[in-house]
């Protein structure tokens, strides 16, 4: 299946997919899940990370100690 015949099939056209444009759409849209969900648990990571290291921070001069 070419990429435009792709692109230029529409739900809402009132026209069902073939099967083989079916698989194509859910493997496309598995393959964008998969790096949107790569990218936010990155993000997540990031995030803890930062947090983690200023409770550190204000724990150790809390303490007055290097942790």
């Amino acid at each position: 299946m070419s990429e435009q015949e792709l692109n230029s099939y529409r739900f809402t056209s009132g026209q069902e997919p073939s099967d083989e444009m079916l698989q194509c759409i859910m493997r496309e849209v598995a393959e964008e899940a998969m790096t949107r969900r790569r990218e936010a648990e990155q993000r997540i990571k990031e995030s803890v990370d930062r947090q983690r290291e200023v409770l550190r921070a204000e724990w150790s001069k809390r303490l007055g100690i290097t942790l």
